[in-house]
């Protein structure tokens, strides 16, 4: 039986070809805004100057440099920044990073506790926030449709949520063409996140939620048909839509109304990113396999429906479609050039596992996945799987 649930998504989205420029019909005019960036890639593909001239109008301050995991130390000098400079209004020109870096940081221009650490120690819910904007540069994360951040602390190696209904962005804007001057590496990691945001929320046990499921498949299947397109011309515009659409509808927020979410990869994923720096895509696309195959017969069920909607996989019982979904699934992050093995990133693995399930432990995370029954023991065999 499908879960109750509400769902309230007050982001407005702004897509399609050459729409940056209506960012100036977003800000109220005598906001005292910053711009946040990250590495500055938005200066040499002409993106800064569309968001600069857009804004002629309007007292901005900048503040680059925000790294691929946000991290705390670099968001603490943009705080100050907040402070001294009386901003009433944050807008992020980025990526998932950026984006959760403002999030961070529009919880903690409010947040009247001792250490702004504490919204992620303490998994502090921000009701409201200082409001802010985006204009999505990398089609990833879907941070520019929710109201979820994760913040990377590198002097103590942690990667942590965070999140609340203050946290959506009041507007994003999605142009699809910004997609032309990104990496492939980096547009390889935006298909498998997007694709991974999926089967957290889809890859459980069925409760007769039929057209979540769909939702769910029809996104994993419009990846798996754009993602070659994407990667072999990334001016191809309309590949570039549907794989940033893709991205957004991936992770906000819809697709998990009445069902039951997993997310336990997810948490494996970041520890990984902490401890070795490996992008988080491929952290997920490393942990997944091992996830799937440990827990497989709680999730055979919904592997094998996977198997037969999303990868054709007709013939054989539940359990021989199930395995070949899992196969399939791992071929498919080969094909973008993911490799799926820990030991393919780092030869330094030994004792990662037993790191990871300490982590889990000390802070309390003794039930993860969709039933809650994921111990930091049965983490430690599935990292070690994923060696």
């Amino acid at each position: 039986m499908m879960n109750n649930f509400e769902f309230k998504n007050p982001t407005k989205i702004i897509f399609g070809k050459d729409t940056i420029e209506q960012v100036k019909n977003e800000i109220p005019s005598d906001a005292k805004v910053l711009l946040l960036y990250g590495g500055g890639s938005i200066k040499k593909n002409g993106i800064y100057e569309q968001v600069k001239t857009a804004l002629a109008n309007i007292n901005v301050i900048e503040f680059g440099g925000i790294p691929a995991n946000p991290e705390y130390a670099t968001l603490i000098e943009a705080l100050k920044v907040i402070k001294e400079e009386h901003i009433t209004y944050l807008l992020a020109v980025g990526g998932g990073s950026v984006i959760d870096g403002t999030k961070f940081l529009s919880a903690a221009a409010v947040f009247k506790g001792d250490s702004p650490w504490d919204i992620l120690a303490n998994k502090v819910r921000t009701e409201k926030g200082m409001p802010f904007g985006t204009v999505l540069t990398l089609p990833a994360t879907g941070s520019e449709m929710n109201s979820g951040a994760v913040i990377t602390r590198k002097e103590t190696k942690e990667k942590l949520a965070m999140g609340g209904p203050g946290l959506f962005p009041e507007f994003s804007i999605l142009d699809p063409q910004v997609i032309t001057s990104i990496p492939q590496r980096q547009l390889v990691n935006g298909l498998t996140d997007a694709f991974m945001h999926v089967l957290e929320q889809y890859m459980t046990y069925p409760i007769g939620a039929l057209l979540q499921d769909r939702f769910a498949e029809s996104i994993l299947q419009t990846i798996i048909e754009v993602a070659p397109k994407v990667l072999k011309d990334p001016t191809d515009y309309n590949a570039a839509a549907n794989f940033m659409w893709s991205c957004t509808m991936a992770l906000n927020g819809l697709i998990q109304k009445g069902v039951p979410t997993d997310w336990a990869v997810h948490a494996m994923g970041h520890e990984l990113t902490a401890l070795f720096g490996i992008d988080h895509a491929r952290t997920l696309a490393v942990i997944a396999p091992s996830h799937y195959k440990y827990n497989f017969e709680t999730k055979k069920e919904k592997l094998a429906q996977y198997g037969e909607r999303v990868w054709n996989i007709t013939k054989g019982t539940i359990d021989d479609k199930a395995y070949g979904a899992i196969e399939k699934t791992i071929t498919f992050f080969h094909g973008l050039g993911i490799n799926t093995k820990l030991s393919d990133y780092t030869k330094d693995y030994e004792g990662t596992a037993e790191e990871i399930a300490k982590r889990f432990t000390h802070r309390g995370w003794l039930g993860l996945g969709e039933h809650q029954t994921l111990s930091p023991y049965m983490v430690e065999k599935i990292v070690k799987m994923a060696y």
